[in-house]
């Protein structure tokens, strides 16, 4: 199946090394546009910082950019940059922030330090798996309805809107490998008196 790993939500995190503060926030995005705009946005509420160091990586181009935002070369883009990779996240922006509490923390514990906020950050955040989705939809009288709509669970779907008029009608999403599957089990369940029509490829989240 075609998928990725991302950021279930923005969450932030903070610890403090050697009177340094430091702040790690992540988001997920979509889009340079979007990361570039979180990035302004915890710059924006952080003025007085030091460094609002950050980093991301976007499925888009396979894009990855970082900065070290004032700190030694190699010492806080790159660990952040490290943490997402390691973790296996796309899609997702981190920026971690240091307000200086006037003692030098060294290169080794820079790295160490921002790695640490980045990490802090991915886990308030969350790991989710996305994975390729038909949006779908189909209509069955109500005698059938008992039988459809456990079988979108099945092949991994789930309901997205239901509504109720002379037959019932289903709005849903499926993993898209198992669209051929279903159609034909679907089918062989109904006696061929309902289908179900495939749309467009979305990314949903999956188990």
């Amino acid at each position: 199946m075609e998928e990725y790993r991302t950021v279930l939500k923005e969450a932030s995190a903070e610890f403090t090394e050697r009177r340094s503060r430091f702040i790690g926030s992540v988001r997920p995005v979509k889009d340079e546009t979007s990361a570039v705009e979180f990035i302004r946005s915890v710059r924006a509420a952080n003025r007085e910082a030091t460094h609002n160091v950050y980093a991301y990586v976007l499925r888009e181009g396979q894009k990855q950019r970082y900065t070290d935002d004032g700190e030694p070369q190699g010492t806080a883009g790159i660990p952040v940059l490290e943490v997402l990779l390691k973790s296996g996240l796309t899609d997702a922006a981190v920026v971690v922030t240091r307000y200086f509490g006037g003692i030098l923390l060294g290169a080794g514990g820079l790295v160490r330090a921002y790695s640490h906020g980045a990490s802090l950050a991915v886990q308030a955040g969350g790991a989710v798996r996305m994975g390729a989705c038909f949006q779908a939809g189909l209509r069955c009288g109500y005698d059938l309805y008992g039988k459809v709509l456990p079988l979108i669970s099945e092949y991994g779907g789930a309901a997205d809107d239901t509504s109720f008029s002379d037959q019932v009608t289903v709005a849903f999403h499926i993993p898209c490998v198992q669209a051929d599957a279903f159609s034909a089990e679907l089918a062989d369940r109904t006696c061929g008196r309902c289908a179900a029509q495939f749309g467009e490829k979305k990314f949903y989240r999956i188990p």
